[in-house]
């Protein structure tokens, strides 16, 4: 079996980390930013924000087309710090929340999944960090 690739994004969200965090874990908050682009939205969000705790989005394009879960269970929660899970396919996911007075830097880690080249994931996840962003920032 190969190495599995671990791939990297980041954003710096203007907005405390409190913030950051609820925008990030509550499920109507999830349901307004979760989709990397606008034909497609998150219809469910559920979201037990503790260590065992399972979370999970339904994904899906608006057209009715396709969809999907994307659920796992946390490893590890420190509240305004980091969430570390692994997805039910068993990748595992690292996110970290760093203060930095009224801003935060939001770091996504994550293995690769070895259906789609890693670089068109790492633009994916980009592009959900990057609504999550504008979201938090006008709320």
């Amino acid at each position: 079996m190969g190495q599995t690739q671990v791939l990297q994004i980041e954003t710096v969200i203007q907005r405390p980390v409190a913030e950051v965090w609820t925008y990030w874990t509550e499920p109507e908050h999830i349901k307004a930013w979760n989709a990397a682009s606008d034909d497609w939205h998150t219809t469910e969000a559920t979201n037990d924000v503790q260590a065992g705790g399972r979370f999970s989005s339904h994904m899906a394009a608006k057209d009715g087309s396709m969809g999907f879960d994307f659920s796992g269970v946390y490893d590890d929660v420190v509240v305004n710090e980091k969430l570390a899970y692994t997805l039910d396919d068993g990748r595992h996911v690292t996110v970290l929340f760093k203060a930095n007075g009224d801003e935060t830097n939001v770091v996504e880690t994550f293995e690769a999944e070895s259906a789609n080249p890693p670089e068109m994931q790492q633009a994916g996840w980009q592009l959900i960090l990057d609504r999550f962003k504008e979201y938090a920032e006008q709320q």
